[in-house]
């Protein structure tokens, strides 16, 4: 059973308002998302916006300390999953996690290759409710910026991406099995955009939880097999080139009839639309990627 992610704000969300260039936790108890059941390996270069979040102190240095995965939506700027930065996954606010890293350009992670950036600021979005898993996201602002040809584009509301059928990928760390099984390689898995009444009947509502439309998109196969798992909540599904989806919650792995569900990156662009305005009242300049 991949459990229900639930997870917390931190501080008002504050971002740029632009479409342009937008767990599990290994060894610690924690209830998260991550991917890649039925997947392949892929190099970094093939998906350069998958990043992973890391803490050796919290999780330690087996893994380079990965316990969720991120994607970069500006060269400061990392979207992540909002209950990546619970504190029953973190075991304290993110701002007492004083090794808090992106780790990107890097497909092996016990490898030096590309870098490891502190995490200036993190900031989870105020709507984020942990209980109902809606508005699952969070911007991570790095204190180094990664090259332009890191950063990837958000989906716009309304973009053909979002349309059922579409063939996408998602990329990360995470359990390749569903058991226990993480892997130090990236890898990506190819899933299908599912309609929204699929979706609903597969999480109606009770313990497996309830998909709701507006803020959320489900992808993977009718017949299970390829889907997120455990270790990658927060990392990226991209369709036509453009971010779609963050991995956030589902019942199980690669399971037939319930498929992993991700927080509608539309919504995040709605949100940081609604967050400039208030900003400008408040005379509080908008953070920009």
């Amino acid at each position: 059973m991949r459990p229900l992610l639930v997870r917390p704000l931190i501080g008002p969300l504050v971002l740029a308002a632009t479409t342009a260039a937008v767990p599990l936790v290994g060894a610690a108890p924690v209830a998260a998302d991550s991917v890649v059941v039925g997947g392949f390996a892929i190099e970094v270069s093939q998906a350069p916006w998958t990043v992973a979040l890391a803490s050796r102190d919290r999780f330690g240095g087996t893994r380079a300390g990965q316990f969720c995965g991120g994607v970069a939506v500006g060269r400061t700027t990392v979207l992540t999953a909002a209950h990546c930065l619970g504190t029953d996954v973190l075991g304290a606010p993110p701002s007492q996690v004083r090794d808090l890293k992106v780790i990107a350009g890097r497909t092996d992670l016990v490898s030096d290759e590309g870098e490891e950036i502190a995490v200036r600021d993190a900031r989870v979005n105020p709507g984020y409710d942990h209980v109902a898993n809606t508005g699952d996201f969070a911007v991570l602002t790095l204190a180094k910026p990664l090259p332009q040809s890191a950063v990837i584009t958000m989906a716009a509301p309304g973009d053909p991406a979002y349309a059922p059928g579409t063939r996408a990928v998602v990329s990360g760390w995470g359990d390749t099995t569903g058991g226990g099984k993480y892997p130090h390689h990236l890898r990506a898995a190819r899933v299908s955009v599912l309609a929204d009444d699929l979706c609903s009947r597969a999480y109606p509502g009770g313990p497996d939880g309830t998909y709701q439309a507006d803020s959320m998109l489900c992808a993977g196969e009718a017949a299970g097999g390829r889907d997120a798992c455990q270790g990658d909540s927060g990392g990226p599904l991209v369709a036509q080139g453009r971010l779609i989806g963050l991995v956030s919650w589902g019942s199980g792995c690669g399971r037939a009839g319930s498929p992993g569900v991700y927080t509608r990156v539309s919504e995040v662009v709605r949100a940081v639309k609604r967050a400039a305005p208030a900003a400008a009242r408040s005379g509080r300049p908008p953070r920009r990627p």
